[in-house]
């Protein structure tokens, strides 16, 4: 089976040091075959930093298989990185962009069979011209077909548990102003299609959660269900898509409310995110939908405070590498 794609992420934060622990453990974990898509040499001096007995070597993602029962195989990124540990230098940036880039054609050209990204900090690669908002935004510009660029859309997941945040990282006070009946519907499209084609769920209830108190209560508690989700709701049953709602969000993450369905759409951020959170702290997955490729990732950021240490936690990269090879092995 064709190895997995992981990109190295941000140097100076936690990603290189929990893979890099991972792949010392992948006996006992049963970890499928990866390959890293980043700087050799950084990634073998942040091994023996980290006391990893780990050799590295530079390869393609063709031999990665082969390779990886002896030593972490990795696509070279040629740049300059250095080992400081919760210091993100600019001269890195280019790396890690390149690292992504490289990792994203390797999975569309069919070399590795999914994706698997490493935090970054967007603040050290705004220094080289890094021109989009965030991570998967730039991932969603590398999935350009037909000229076309797709709509990616974050799903969070533990188990059975799947939440979308309708909207992302924007204040609370402009939610109410991007609601739309077309991004709802376009929205319960995506979600719909990868459940079927990602999940191997064929016929996917996705409940979809009121943005009022009570879900509005019919228009007493503001207007957006009645105005905007409804319409959307309406129009997206009429294409064969089995969304219910709007749902009260204070009820619906009950367990006993939440697994009727196969996962959520929340309004915004927090209240698709605080479900995971508290469930799963350590073990949440971020999935991006709606791309050609299959992509996860640990659901934290680069804990620069934690970068060396060796103390980070290993659970939420554990838990992305496992989704991504049971979506592309038949048995998500």
């Amino acid at each position: 089976m064709k190895p997995l794609a992981i990109s190295m992420g941000e140097p100076a934060g936690i990603g290189p040091d929990i893979l890099l622990s991972l792949f010392a453990q992948r006996q006992a974990l049963g970890l499928p075959a990866f390959v890293v898509f980043g700087h050799a040499g950084f990634l073998a001096e942040r091994a023996r930093r980290l006391g990893l007995d780990i050799e590295i070597l530079a390869t393609t993602p063709a031999d990665a298989g082969e390779v990886f029962s002896r030593a972490l195989p990795v696509v070279d990124i040629a740049g300059v990185v250095p080992d400081q540990p919760g210091q993100a230098h600019p001269e890195s940036a280019r790396v890690v962009i390149a690292a992504i880039e490289e990792a994203v054609a390797s999975v569309r050209a069919g070399e590795c069979r999914a994706l698997v990204t490493a935090p970054i900090h967007k603040g050290a690669l705004y220094h080289v011209g890094f021109a989009h908002p965030g991570h998967t935004e730039f991932l969603a510009a590398l999935c350009v077909e037909n000229g076309k660029e797709p709509l990616p859309v974050m799903m969070l997941a533990h188990e059975e548990l799947r939440t979308v945040p309708l909207t992302i990282h924007v204040p609370i006070k402009d939610v109410p102003g991007l609601l739309t009946e077309d991004l709802i519907v376009e929205t319960l499209r995506v979600m719909a299609r990868d459940l079927k084609s990602r999940f191997g769920i064929a016929a996917p209830r996705i409940a979809v959660a009121g943005l009022n108190p009570h879900a509005g209560e019919g228009g007493a508690i503001g207007r957006e269900e009645v105005e905007i989700i409804i319409p959307a709701l309406e129009k997206a049953r009429a294409e064969g898509i089995d969304a219910i709602g709007p749902l009260p969000g204070d009820t619906l993450f009950f367990p006993r409310h939440w697994r009727q369905y196969d996962a959520v759409l929340a309004m915004y951020h927090d209240q698709a995110l605080i479900p995971i959170k508290t469930v799963a702290f350590d073990a949440g997955v971020n999935v991006t939908l709606g791309l050609p490729i299959v992509r996860t990732s640990p659901d934290h950021g680069t804990a620069f405070d934690l970068a060396g240490t060796g103390k980070a936690s290993t659970s939420s990269f554990l838990a992305a590498i496992a989704m991504a090879d049971k979506m592309t092995s038949g048995t998500a």
